[in-house]
């Protein structure tokens, strides 16, 4: 049954041993809080939204609740880390609200603002307990992606490390394959991609087995097999393949006995076919051999309509009379025997003949 706790937790004890050490990581809370963990993203508050929390301290009103997750070494935050840095950093005098910095302040106004409660909900519970707590709460403010709730989950010595390699600014995993991956590693879908790969997409499961591993070198190592794996059996780089799905393409072919050269050259006369619809497919194609990625330029609805009166409606292969909206266009020759979507290459079918063609 999951646990949570409310707390009113003073300005004065949040602050306690404060420090910002950049990208190592933000803590304070007496060192037990973990305000921004090493390699999460930063959001950075605008001036704006920075002052708006210093006037709402200032002024006693309410701040919107926080979330706190409990970790074996203290508290890491789910949801609120900004309005806690921005508390922290106004108090250490790193920006000034109304022209006044914090050290500015009468002792009167100091007190009331370091005596002031913040509302945070304290939470422990299975791992599955806690991540679907914080999807409910994660509805207001910069929202929490998939991954970083599940970083917060499986908090631990596997996850710091893992951050360490897919969750920096220019990490080693940006270096290293940037050219052929999208996303952000800050927001963590370096991190969510990764696992997914290496695990047939069970993150979550990956995760819970390797929380409390002491390093994340076996995903690190899988990681760049693959990316080794796509340079040599596609040396050439070019702009359709970022984005690619390499690992699960890495899974299933990476034994096949596969030659460069020849790829090169398939791909570059797909490249050139403007029947070809979807070149970033062409890689997918050219292991699968499966014509789904290609997208085949099809026959526009003017092509169908010329072709249903050009056979008044008559399917060519049953014979049998049928409306445009029964009947679908079919190339003659296929686009795989050097057919072309042209007229002259084109034939209304019925459905059940055209299905009966495909499955051939």
């Amino acid at each position: 049954m999951m646990d949570i706790e409310l707390k009113n937790i003073a300005v004065s004890e949040l602050v306690e041993n404060y420090q910002d050490n950049q990208e190592a990581g933000v803590v304070g809370f007496g060192g037990k809080l973990n305000i921004r963990p090493p390699y999460q993203r930063e959001f950075v508050y605008s001036e704006k939204q920075r002052e708006a929390v210093s006037d709402t301290i200032t002024r006693g009103f309410p701040l919107n609740t926080m979330y706190w997750a409990t970790t074996p070494d203290g508290f890491e935050i789910i949801d609120g880390q900004q309005r806690t840095i921005s508390i922290c950093q106004y108090v250490d005098g790193v920006f000034s609200y109304k022209d006044r910095y914090f050290h500015n302040l009468q002792k009167d106004e100091k007190d009331a603002i370091l005596d002031y409660k913040l509302t945070v909900y304290q939470c422990q519970g299975t791992d599955s307990e806690k991540l679907d707590w914080f999807r409910t709460i994660n509805i207001a403010g910069e929202k929490l992606t998939e991954q970083e709730l599940r970083n917060a989950v499986y908090a631990g010595s596997w996850t710091a490390d893992a951050k360490r390699y897919f969750s920096k600014t220019q990490c080693a995993a940006w270096q290293l394959a940037d050219k052929y991956m999208t996303g952000s590693p800050i927001r963590q879908e370096y991190l969510e991609t990764a696992i997914s790969w290496i695990n047939e997409g069970d993150i979550e499961g990956y995760m819970a087995k390797h929380q409390h591993d002491k390093n994340a070198n076996q995903l690190w190592l899988y990681f760049q097999a693959i990316i080794s794996w796509v340079n040599a059996i596609f040396p050439k780089y070019r702009k359709e393949m970022k984005g690619i799905s390499w690992g699960d393409l890495y899974n299933v072919h990476k034994d096949d006995n596969l030659d460069p050269a020849t790829l090169e050259a398939e791909t570059s006369r797909l490249m050139a076919d403007d029947e070809v619809t979807k070149k970033k497919g062409i890689y997918e194609y050219l292991l699968t051999k499966n014509e789904k990625y290609l997208s085949i330029r099809s026959f526009t609805d003017s092509n169908k309509r010329t072709l249903y009166e050009r056979q008044k409606g008559i399917c060519t292969a049953c014979k049998n009379h049928f409306e445009i909206e029964q009947m679908e266009a079919d190339h003659i020759t296929p686009w795989s025997q050097g057919g072309k979507t042209e007229l002259d290459n084109g034939q209304m079918l019925c459905r059940d003949c055209n299905r009966r063609k495909s499955d051939r």
